[in-house]
């Protein structure tokens, strides 16, 4: 059965992590919102907002909903991470892809995402982790996962749990 997974949460909180290792449990593809974002330069901050505007997510939408269609109608489950900090970034991808989907909201404390982000290669610092931190905090959507005293495979496992079984 196809079907769709958003992972969202904070900056550092674990998304691309708990994305990539669930999609190697469900033998899934994994699309990173971040990615598409970076390699098309959609990922500026626009100075009026303090953030990528939702308008260049709904664009990176658009790169990524025919390659996420694609893999849906060959019965392949996706599992696509990022932010999803605009609301109708998640509700474009919703409406537009017509597949069942499951969203999760990861959670846990700014001090602890810092903390996480701190210690990556590509480290954005104290104010952009407290900005998406707040951004994101802003609004739940899907289930929500506390992941503050989990470690990543019981975060994976939690979210198994809410997902059809796979044959």
């Amino acid at each position: 059965m196809a079907y769709f997974i958003i992972i969202r949460g904070a900056l550092g909180i674990g998304k691309t992590t708990i994305a990539k290792r669930l999609a190697k449990k469900l033998k899934a593809e994994y699309i990173s919102i971040d990615f598409v974002l970076e390699k098309n330069d959609l990922d500026k901050v626009d100075e009026r907002l303090g953030c990528i505007s939702a308008k260049n997510f709904i664009k990176c939408n658009k790169i990524v909903i025919p390659k996420i269609t694609e893999f849906l109608e060959k019965d392949k489950i996706v599992v696509i991470d990022g932010c999803f900090y605009h609301k109708e970034q998640i509700e474009d991808l919703l409406k537009k892809l017509k597949f069942k989907n499951f969203v999760f909201t990861l959670k846990a404390p700014l001090d602890i995402c810092f903390k996480r982000d701190s210690k990556r290669k590509k480290f954005y610092g104290e104010k952009a982790a407290k900005e998406v931190f707040k951004l994101v905090s802003k609004f739940d959507y899907g289930t929500v996962i506390d992941t503050e005293n989990k470690s990543e495979e019981e975060v994976v496992e939690e979210i198994l749990k809410q997902l059809p079984t796979v044959k």
